[in-house]
């Protein structure tokens, strides 16, 4: 799927996108300090057209929003220290560079 021959770019791009579209969700809801019990599906329509063209495959909504919502549950838990971007970056480039093996 994806044709990407440096991991670690694919991360670092993956790591802004993420950082953006934090900072995007968060401008959008200025009124409640970010806080957005649906903030899944507000990423995944702002990604849409951006992720699935940066990791060289298709995803779908649907499959977006569950990848956030595991993502989200697991982050806290499993990388409590790092910036949320950088886990959710490093999760999607070993999720689709491991397909092109």
């Amino acid at each position: 799927m994806a044709d990407l021959t440096d991991p670690a770019d694919l991360t670092a791009k993956l790591e802004m996108l993420f950082e953006e579209v934090g900072q995007q969700h968060h401008e959008a809801f200025l009124e409640t300090d970010g806080v957005d019990p649906e903030w899944p599906l507000w990423y995944a329509d702002w990604l849409m057209d951006k992720l699935p063209a940066l990791l060289g495959t298709d995803l779908t909504k649907s499959e977006l929003v569950y990848l956030l919502v595991r993502l989200g549950k697991e982050q806290p838990h499993q990388a409590p220290g790092m910036p949320w971007s950088r886990t959710y970056a490093q999760f999607f480039a070993r999720q689709y560079l491991q397909e092109d093996s």
